[in-house]
């Protein structure tokens, strides 16, 4: 074996003796786009049903994740968005976010993945707590009535960092 081979092998050993497994996560969602609300869901979820706990904190545009009047309309943002190859003239044509989304929805659909408030409805019944950033609401003129019912709380960044001690914060 080689010297290389030998220390790849000692140092996977070592991380797999000394890793302790993730007990607890904080999410953070902090865009308003397709792209941007789907991977903390997906982390969210992905913890629950790891038996993880979690739970998910909203602020700035993904607020708009939990607000009744715009969740079910999220869109993915086509201007100078790399993933999507596109050149930013091209994605700022109209109609093209919307063409976007709906093919991505399609695609989503295929593989049963749920819209966004079927998905934080699931999230909220699999014991993950929702909460809202209260200085994004504020700064927004939200208040809680805005909300899905599945929002336990408006909070602040002191009390998010309280729920999230002792776990790993994942931002999205």
């Amino acid at each position: 074996m080689s010297e290389v081979a030998e220390m790849n092998e000692t140092v996977d050993q070592a991380d797999d003796e000394g890793a302790e497994p993730i007990k607890k996560v904080s999410v953070i969602i902090s865009k308003g786009s397709l792209e941007g609300i789907y991977p903390g869901l997906i982390m969210a979820n992905g913890a629950r049903m790891e038996g993880i706990e979690a739970n998910v904190f909203f602020t700035f545009f993904g607020l708009d994740a939990i607000n009744k009047s715009k969740n079910d309309n999220v869109k993915v943002s086509t201007v100078g968005n790399p993933g999507l190859h596109l050149a930013t003239m091209v994605g700022g044509l109209p109609g093209m976010s919307s063409m976007v989304t709906k093919k991505l929805a399609g695609e989503m659909e295929k593989l049963d993945i749920p819209p966004i408030p079927e998905f934080l409805e699931m999230i909220s019944d699999s014991g993950a707590p929702l909460y809202g950033c209260k200085a994004s609401v504020d700064l927004f003129g939200l208040d809680k009535d805005d909300f899905m019912p599945q929002v336990e709380d408006i909070i602040t960044v002191g009390e998010f960092y309280d729920y999230a001690a002792g776990g790993q914060i994942i931002f999205t």
